[in-house]
């Protein structure tokens, strides 16, 4: 997922050069030049970026997108959480409003940045949320962490703005906080207005509280794997019920997790419920076995008297994530023959007439490279070495790579070097030579 994030803030990058490029104000300049300049420019990064050894599977490696299993759920997505390959889609792309799934991204904000010991106080806008609420009153002050459990349990949406005002100043502010973690983590089909997950709509631009199926996975994976507060998400979402008291303990509270799902599949890790009327049922969650993390997005699954259409599409997808997808280490060894070095110094003691040639070996890497596949999955690895180098040939120069390759797609590059260095032979080293035989 990290390396994946690099490679999804480089497209972001380009894209806005795209965009500069074609103002009024460039234009001119760059007309000709611009396609050319950008071919140039994107091959440098990705060159960068795959010697770096970046993954590029969730973006080139999509899911079939097509009906076959059946699902209630207008767009659904089935993730390699570890990857951030979609293994299976429905509509992965289509923007719509997510409900109270929103709340994921909430906590494990209020969890990165928040203190879960931190008094936080009720503020007359919080206290004034709808239900599903706790029914906190303006003033009342309560300690952060406790708000987490009613945030994640109960869903309580009053919990939400109290969290949010504390952790980011305004509900605003942190909703600015919640759409920067989204960029962050690759998510770009993605736009919090609200921290509880409430339909809204902003009047300025018309963009409404929305998600992707595909977005909204990748933010549980990484909610479940590469947060470094992946632990206390866990354990708060997991947990079946929590009580608690405010400060001042006049009042006393309970809360029951409402992540039916924990208990229908062993395998079940972590998951949020959400509903309005715009958005429908909605769902996501994280499953493990075997060693293998997926995490499920379901949009649209259904309106009131289909409540149960969500439980039946995750269990579905997880069924077959597990039936169909298998780790397999598809790592091969590599050995190399030392490159030819036209015009080279054969060695410390070399001759004008000796042959030069320069030791080559892959960057440090672990000898195991496991992937998560299914039977219809075809792996090709590929080595590019140059043939032959030109000196002087400097220590640690690449000089080819060997490339994985997903279904046609490229999944991870090593970068080959030369581990040696090798002079080159001038005249000027060609007279010291002879000098030294006739004047030893």
């Amino acid at each position: 997922m990290r390396t994946y994030l690099l490679y999804r803030k480089f497209l972001y990058l380009l894209e806005a050069i795209k965009q500069q490029s074609q103002s009024n104000r460039f234009r001119s300049f760059i007309l000709i030049r611009k396609q050319t300049f950008l071919q140039k420019f994107i091959a440098f990064i990705m060159t960068i970026l795959l010697t770096l050894g970046v993954c590029l599977p969730p973006l080139i490696c999509e899911a079939r997108e097509d009906d076959s299993l059946k699902l209630y759920a207008r767009a659904a997505v089935l993730m390699d959480a570890d990857s951030g390959r979609v293994l299976y889609g429905k509509n992965p792309k289509e923007v719509l409003p997510m409900a109270s799934t929103t709340k994921i991204m909430t906590c494990i904000l209020a969890l990165e940045y928040g203190n879960p010991d931190d008094v936080v106080e009720v503020s007359a806008y919080a206290a004034s949320m709808p239900k599903v609420k706790l029914s906190v009153k303006q003033g009342e002050q309560y300690r952060l962490g406790d708000l987490l459990y009613s945030l994640m349990l109960e869903s309580h949406n009053d919990s939400a703005v109290v969290i949010a005002e504390a952790v980011g100043g305004s509900v605003e502010k942190f909703a600015a906080m919640m759409n920067q973690k989204a960029r962050d983590i690759g998510c770009y089909d993605t736009y919090f207005i609200t921290p509880n997950g409430l339909d809204a709509v902003v009047n300025d631009n018309g963009k409404i509280h929305s998600t992707t199926a595909s977005d909204l996975a990748r933010i549980m994976a990484y909610c479940v794997t590469d947060s470094t507060a992946r632990d206390e998400f866990l354990e708060i979402t997991r947990t079946i019920s929590y009580d608690f008291t405010n400060v001042e303990g006049s009042r006393n509270f309970h809360c029951n997790n409402h992540n039916a799902f924990l208990g229908m599949m062993q395998e079940a890790l972590s998951g949020k419920t959400g509903f309005t009327n715009n958005a429908g049922y909605c769902y996501v969650g994280a499953i493990t076995s075997e060693g293998r993390t997926y995490t499920v997005a379901l949009l649209a699954c259904g309106w009131p008297n289909n409540r149960s259409y969500k439980w039946s599409d995750m269990k579905t997808l997880a069924a077959y994530g597990m039936e169909h997808y298998q780790y397999q280490d598809i790592y091969e060894d590599r050995e190399f023959e030392d490159i030819p070095v036209v015009n080279g110094i054969a060695a410390d003691q070399g001759t004008p007439y000796g042959e030069a040639s320069v030791p080559v070996r892959m960057e440090a890497h672990e000898e195991t490279l496991p992937y998560l596949l299914c039977e219809e999955d075809q792996v090709e690895v590929k080595t590019r070495i140059e043939k032959s180098l030109t000196a002087p040939v400097a220590y640690r120069m690449e000089v080819g790579d060997v490339s994985y390759y997903l279904n046609g797609q490229l999944i991870k590059r090593y970068a080959v070097y030369t581990d040696g260095a090798v002079e080159e032979r001038t005249f000027g080293w060609i007279c010291r030579y002879v000098w030294q035989i006739f004047l030893p």
